[in-house]
């Protein structure tokens, strides 16, 4: 991952963390999905993708209990956190929304 975790979720750019394990059905469903919302949300949000299983301090820090969590993230802040498959349209409203 490039930069430190800390660092990219306290910046003042919306970012999109997707929390996934290797593992998970529902996480290679979500692959796809967040990289078209990535295309369309442009500049206005960075999308990364953290690998619980490789970062576990980061998935206890954040109490992610199931894969995929997705979080938005601003300026240090949870302004939106869902579990499960997200449709596109759904993140990207909801990128909007903070944008």
């Amino acid at each position: 991952m490039k930069g430190n975790f800390n660092d990219i979720v306290n910046s003042d750019t919306l970012v999109l963390v997707d929390f996934f394990a290797t593992w998970c059905g529902p996480c290679k469903t979500m692959a796809p999905i967040l990289d078209e919302v990535a295309t369309e949300v442009g500049e206005h949000a960075r999308i990364i993708k953290i690998d619980v299983d490789k970062n576990p301090q980061v998935a206890a820090q954040y109490q992610i209990r199931g894969v995929p969590t997705l979080m938005l993230f601003k300026n240090g802040k949870i302004l939106w956190q869902q579990s499960g498959v997200v449709p596109g349209q759904q993140i990207k409203k909801v990128i909007e929304q903070y944008a």
